[in-house]
């Protein structure tokens, strides 16, 4: 049962915060809507989270609004804290990930050689 609770907290802090940026809880104007939580990752001891943060838009406005949301970091934490019932709340530090448009990308690729 023990192996099982870090994926939940985990899944749980992704929904949350992915519920706080949709609602516009967070109110920096840095913050897009269309910013996702692609993952979690957890330490063994669920003391400090790695959120990684994707979007549809261009790099630039997505470092923004990882370096905006890790300027939050404190505010979501307080926040995720009085929502979910957890010992303690993880520390939170959001990474940027391109993973979805690098994906794209070699989508593209693979398309025009195909057509060639």
């Amino acid at each position: 049962m023990a192996k099982y609770r870090p994926e939940r907290a985990a899944n749980l802090i992704a929904q949350q915060v992915g519920l706080m940026i949709s609602m516009g809880e967070i109110k920096d104007p840095r913050v897009s809507t269309l910013v996702s939580v692609s993952r979690v990752t957890l330490s063994k001891d669920l003391g400090c989270a790695k959120l990684y943060m994707s979007s549809f838009e261009e790099r630039g406005k997505l470092k923004e609004t990882v370096d905006a949301l890790n300027h939050a970091a404190g505010f979501i934490q307080g926040s995720i804290g009085k929502r979910v019932r957890m010992r303690n709340t993880p520390r939170m530090t959001f990474i940027e990930d391109h993973g979805i448009e690098d994906g794209f990308h070699i989508n593209e690729k693979i398309k025009e050689a195909l057509s060639q």
